[in-house]
């Protein structure tokens, strides 16, 4: 059965190789839909997975809120000269949310100030952010030298930072970086860790680890700072109340994530008269991106599919063009005792032949597309086994399907109509 199998996969390449140029052009088709598919699939699965690492950065058991201006405090900022506004996530949100959810294993508060930071004849505008020890712990941020904020830091209204990777290398260069004093608005603090810089967002979250943030102890940021921001414009100054910019809340279990998130939106509802915060569930984010990268795939291989498409019907149409120029052959071995399913096999054999080796062509077309994507422009490429495979697949499938009616119709032909055909 075997050396039968391989005996007509020898003679379809023969018969194949007699027409190079047809061959090669009626191949083209497979070739650009399996390399489309391969290409495709690649870019959708890499613009997909850098979305999802980084909201899985974020946490996905954490629930964020973000102090934001509500419509009315932003209108009425902008028809006034002199205008403070008062808005956002307060000191009692933050209490109510560790002591009213029994699903919130931690609550952590953070405030935000921008101020500029000197070390010697170095000067670097950091966005210093006050928080928690457990802040470090919720999202998982690298440590690269020293330590992170303790608990004892809090209790000793200590005044200490922690820098990143960015920030260190910016203000401390060639100096000793762990237990130096950097000059941070009119305040010194001493240096005692350093973590990796990991700046982005996803979807509507900003990453909180931002290249120039530096982390302080969060009653030494409101200690210092205060919760009123006055900025001045040209023209005109304006000041901002915000006691917390952002809360960070971890549940304890993943399936209690969205239902604590109604909870917490609910409760903010009831103490906020304007909708001055923004919640943001990376959990639900991370759904959305499976089910936008489920989408993404859909449209992309119906894309492709209409290029196999096309190329399955350019085999259908040279293989009844084979058919009709092999007529007299064909009547030739039905006469010497061929049946007809050996007529079917053969012809069948040809297309899938036409079709796989177009296929492998194909899918060397697609590995290197997505490569030069990522060498030219950055964007990331992920090829995966089973993209490879399902291309493979349709190319072999495209074989047989438009090949079944030209070896159905070739297996039909009456042996004498055949034997007198010029």
């Amino acid at each position: 059965m075997n050396s039968k199998l391989w005996r007509n996969v020898y003679l379809g390449i023969e018969n194949l190789l007699l027409h190079k140029l047809r061959t090669l052009l009626t191949m083209l088709g497979v070739v650009f839909g399996v390399g489309s598919v391969v290409a495709m699939l690649s870019v959708g699965e890499g613009a997909s997975s850098q979305a999802m690492e980084q909201i899985k950065k974020v946490g996905s058991n954490n629930i964020i809120l973000k102090s934001v201006k509500s419509q009315k405090e932003e209108s009425t900022s902008s028809t006034t000269r002199s205008f403070m506004s008062m808005y956002g996530l307060t000191y009692d949100d933050h209490l109510r949310i560790a002591e009213t959810f029994d699903t919130v294993a931690q609550a952590v508060p953070v405030k935000i100030v921008r101020k500029e930071a000197r070390l010697g004849d170095r000067s670097l505008e950091l966005r210093v952010v006050g928080t928690a020890p457990e802040w470090f712990e919720m999202l998982d941020r690298p440590k690269v030298a020293g330590r992170v904020l303790t608990r004892q830091d809090i209790q000793n209204q200590a005044n200490v930072a922690v820098l990143t990777e960015y920030g260190s290398r910016r203000l401390l260069a060639t100096t000793n970086t762990i237990g130096n004093h950097v000059r941070i608005g009119s305040d010194f603090f001493k240096v005692v860790g350093i973590v990796k810089s990991e700046g982005g967002s996803a979807g509507n979250i900003q990453m909180p680890d931002e290249r120039v943030d530096a982390y302080i102890p969060i009653n030494i940021a409101r200690k210092y700072y205060g919760d009123i921001i006055q900025r001045r414009t040209a023209g005109s100054r304006t000041r901002e109340r915000v006691e917390l910019h952002q809360i960070i809340a971890k549940v304890k279990e993943i399936e209690h994530v969205e239902q604590t998130a109604a909870g917490i939106k609910a409760m903010l509802e009831r103490f906020h008269e304007d909708k001055d915060y923004q919640i943001s569930v990376p959990l639900a984010l991370l759904k959305q991106a499976r089910e936008t990268k489920r989408t993404f795939n859909i449209v992309l291989g119906s894309i492709a599919a209409i290029s196999l498409l096309v190329g399955g019907i350019g085999i259908m149409n040279i293989m009844l063009a084979s058919v009709t120029e092999r007529t007299r052959e064909i009547g030739i071995r039905r006469a010497i005792g061929a049946k007809r399913k050996q007529i079917i096999n053969q012809f069948i054999i040809e297309t899938v032949v036409l079709s796989s080796i177009g296929g492998l062509v194909g899918i060397g077309l697609g590995i290197t597309i997505p490569k030069v994507i990522t060498h030219f422009s950055g964007m990331p490429t992920i090829i995966t086994q089973s993209s490879i495979l399902i291309s493979f697949s349709i190319s072999i499938g495209i074989g047989i399907v438009f090949g079944l009616y030209p070896a159905v119709r070739a297996a039909n032909v009456d042996p004498i109509i055949a034997l007198r055909h010029e």
